[in-house]
């Protein structure tokens, strides 16, 4: 009889950890790349705070969430980037019919705005993110052929942009991420990251609403037609 293989019980305790509605709703939440209160997770995911603080707690010792207090605050963030990668591949596997009608013209308009674009975690996402990482692709300055890469040109291109390229760490510089709503890979990785961050400190795009929708502003509308040539308003 074949041994069982070591990594059997620590892979069903982690997916133990995310098979509760209230954990996932947290670590959906989670995705903005954004510290959150234990509190304002509560609200969201509509438990008491003492419920919510146990689950908090199981996803904290499971090294699924990193915690920060500050004074009589207590903030929990995703432990890393590969959690979130592993939280968005496997929200990227639910089927889009199965999800969950909108109650009401609220929740109707914030999904049109996370489906239009959004952060993951620390890059863009969403019809937006599709489009910039067309464009890049179009420009030859990323492949997907061969799995995601930035070319030469594409260094090049960051760094004439203005955008700095940490490959100082072990994250991979280009990496696919699949998209849930839009069901094709966007940019991720450092060179995501990077991306990303530049067009909310140069505000080219800002945050709208609670959640991670971001939309594209007129200043950042002229620079990336400039850069990439991206119509945004063909997005809306």
């Amino acid at each position: 009889m074949a041994s069982k293989d070591p990594q059997a019980p620590q892979l069903a305790r982690l997916a133990a950890l995310i098979a509760d509605e209230t954990r996932a709703a947290c670590l959906l939440a989670l995705l903005d790349g954004r510290a959150w209160t234990a509190g304002e997770l509560a609200r969201h995911a509509g438990v008491a705070a003492s419920t919510l603080s146990e689950h908090l707690g199981k996803l904290v010792a499971g090294g699924l969430l990193a915690e920060e207090r500050q004074g009589r605050h207590r903030y929990v963030r995703l432990a890393d980037a590969r959690v979130a990668q592993l939280v968005e591949d496997l929200a990227a596997q639910v089927a889009p019919g199965t999800a969950r009608r909108p109650r009401n013209l609220r929740e109707s308009s914030a999904g049109s705005a996370m489906a239009r674009g959004r952060t993951c975690y620390d890059h863009l996402a969403g019809r937006l993110g599709i489009a910039v990482t067309d464009a890049l692709t179009v420009r030859g300055l990323l492949r997907q052929d061969t799995g995601f890469a930035l070319t030469d040109a594409g260094v090049g291109w960051f760094g004439a942009v203005g955008i700095r390229l940490d490959r100082s760490g072990r994250r991979p510089l280009a990496r696919a991420c699949l998209d849930w709503t839009e069901r094709r890979p966007h940019l991720a990785g450092v060179a995501g990251a990077a991306l990303c961050r530049h067009v909310l400190e140069v505000e080219w795009c800002v945050r709208i609403g609670s959640e991670r929708a971001v939309k594209v502003t007129p200043s950042g509308e002229r620079a990336l037609g400039e850069l990439l040539g991206l119509d945004v308003g063909a997005l809306r």
